[in-house]
């Protein structure tokens, strides 16, 4: 939900919104990690339950 409502709030903000300088930019950067850290924990549940 958090990367749902920064990717909007970038495309809002345009090419400034990547920038370090603002707000969000450094929201969204900090916020970026999380998406690659809940999908490896449901992909390693899927692979599990598969296995069972």
């Amino acid at each position: 939900m958090q990367g749902q409502i920064l990717d909007q709030l970038l495309q809002l903000h345009g090419g400034s919104g990547y920038s370090s300088e603002y707000g969000i930019g450094r929201a969204w950067a900090d916020a970026r990690p999380m998406r690659s850290f809940g999908g490896g924990s449901e992909a390693m549940r899927e692979i599990v339950g598969r296995s069972l």
